[in-house]
């Protein structure tokens, strides 16, 4: 029986992303399964796995804002960025306080930030991290980020945690790095744990160890319930079968008061079941199923 839908897992320490889909692999009996943004394999916390029908919906899962909360080394940078690298400065001083208040609140904002070279960004089609790890020069582009929300929850002189709300494509390795440079002692990750991405939320996930059991079926959140900040329209059962064959839809073939304006819109049926996402069409007030899930 196919699994269609997203199941949340509170990813544990020492093991890459890819391996707990090869988890959910074998124990959801499902080979369509694919996460949302990859944590390494220092991290912790959420991982939504998309499954079945709903690994199609991957750009736009990744696409939301997450929560971090990450404890901070001073007076030691490494390679990676974090504490598995290797060390390439040690440095005997810390950051007072204030310091340390202004660098954090410098990186609040929109800014341009730059991956770490031990990354999967592309470079030329080859993965920064293996040009890295053969010693080649790694240079990689600026991308543009927000942070939200970075507030320091704990602080004892070597070490700091501070819980951070930012966008997609933010890397916590990089702000790790730029804040150490910010206080001039360095500094790497020492610990992170991702406790929201976009609606999936601690709270609905699942260890490995129930998923390995195969107790966590029960806990794939379905179609319907993804992406529900979207605009929705309610599909007749002609407008059905016309988006079954990817055609468009007009205002008679659906009942809404929801699709005003551009962007994306969740298409469901007359059962609530979601099957498509559809972009505004050409002709005025129709919707073109650009991703059709049935």
């Amino acid at each position: 029986m196919a699994v269609d839908g997203v199941l949340v897992v509170d990813k544990p320490p020492g093991v890459t992303s890819h391996d707990v889909v090869a988890v959910a692999r074998r124990s959801l009996h499902e080979k369509r399964i694919g996460h949302t943004g990859t944590l390494d394999p220092l991290a912790t916390g959420v991982l939504p796995l998309a499954c079945g029908r709903a690994t199609r919906l991957v750009r736009f899962l990744t696409a939301s804002d997450k929560d971090y909360e990450a404890v901070i080394r001073f007076g030691l940078a490494t390679d990676t960025y974090d504490v598995t690298g290797t060390e390439l400065q040690r440095c005997e001083r810390r950051p007072e306080r204030g310091a340390l208040d202004e660098a954090i609140a410098s990186l609040r904002g929109d800014y341009l930030q730059t991956p770490p070279p031990f990354s999967a960004k592309k470079i030329g089609g080859t993965r920064a991290y293996a040009l890295a790890r053969q010693d080649r020069p790694v240079e990689l582009s600026p991308i543009r980020i927000h942070v939200s929300r970075a507030d320091l929850l704990q602080f004892d002189g070597d070490q700091a945690t501070i819980a951070m709300t930012c966008s997609a494509g933010f890397y916590v390795r990089s702000f790790a790095h730029e804040l150490g440079q910010r206080v001039a002692t360095g500094a790497c990750l020492y610990a992170l744990r991702r406790t929201r991405s976009g609606q999936f939320r601690l709270e609905d996930a699942v260890t490995i160890e129930q998923l390995q059991s195969g107790q966590a079926g029960s806990q794939v959140l379905p179609l319907e319930a993804l992406l529900t900040t979207l605009p929705m329209a309610r599909l007749t059962a002609d407008g059905r079968e016309r988006v079954a064959r990817g055609r468009d839809v007009d205002p008679m073939h659906y009942e809404s008061s929801t699709t005003e304006g551009s962007g994306w819109v969740r298409l469901l049926d007359g059962s609530g079941q979601l099957v498509a996402l559809a972009e505004p069409g050409t002709r005025p007030g129709s919707l073109h199923p650009a991703v059709v899930l049935i």
